[in-house]
């Protein structure tokens, strides 16, 4: 079944021209010009992959994207106003998969939607792995530790994965950086940074005293967990 987009953004010439072009790439697309009508229409239809202005009358993109993630792990691309570096270090805190400015090319949000529909459906031939007490399901794109079901966002699932499949190995944040958006690194983001702070809250793992994630200071992360064999 193809993929649903919803689009939260009170431009409607926008959600009409975005509508058009989603269709010829195979989406579905709905579409609200309102907050409260965008969260209406997640419980509602349960899309895919939502797309969020910033700029939105009653409640800003910002505060839709903190109300979303206290109930849902949907992937999340939000719309910000060009060069306002702030809004996007904000957004990924909320829990924000990704971000593009406006204006932008059309191509490019279709690719940045479908990276992150990529990383949200992980290769079948990916399978359970155990490392101490947590649990990775590659294919459920899910993480439990100690039995506890933990919530994680695709970004932070991403970058979990990512370093899980390249134990002892340290990863800078370029490379990190590359798996999660698809773009290169600037000066200026601290998107990696962000998505391993809230992964170790989640994982409650100390940076300190860590059994999972090692900051090597100055170049990355790196994954120290041992991965545990099934039994023969």
């Amino acid at each position: 079944m193809n993929p649903i987009i919803l689009v939260i953004d009170d431009d409607e010439r926008l959600n009409l021209l975005l509508k058009d072009l989603f269709k010829g790439f195979g989406f579905r697309t709905i579409t609200a010009t309102h907050p409260e009508d965008g969260l209406k229409k997640i419980k509602q239809k349960a899309p895919d992959i939502v797309i969020l202005d910033i700029m939105l009358p009653g409640m800003n993109g910002l505060e839709v994207c903190k109300t979303i993630r206290k109930t849902s792990n949907i992937p999340i691309i939000m719309l910000t106003a060009k060069g306002e570096l702030m809004d996007r270090v904000v957004g990924l805190e909320l829990g924000a998969d990704d971000y593009l400015a406006k204006p932008f090319e059309p191509r490019e949000l279709v690719a940045r939607i479908q990276s992150v529909l990529r990383r949200t459906h992980p290769a079948e031939d990916k399978h359970s792995r155990r490392f101490g007490i947590m649990e990775i399901d590659f294919q459920k794109h899910s993480v439990k530790v100690d039995g506890k079901e933990i919530e994680l966002t695709t970004n932070e699932f991403t970058a979990l994965s990512l370093l899980a499949q390249n134990p002892n190995k340290v990863l800078n944040r370029d490379q990190i950086l590359d798996e999660l958006r698809g773009i290169e690194c600037d000066a200026f983001n601290r998107s990696v940074d962000i998505t391993m702070s809230r992964l170790r809250q989640k994982l409650n793992d100390d940076p300190k005293n860590p059994i999972f994630i090692k900051t090597i200071w100055g170049t990355g992360y790196m994954f120290i967990a041992k991965e545990q064999k099934d039994e023969e």
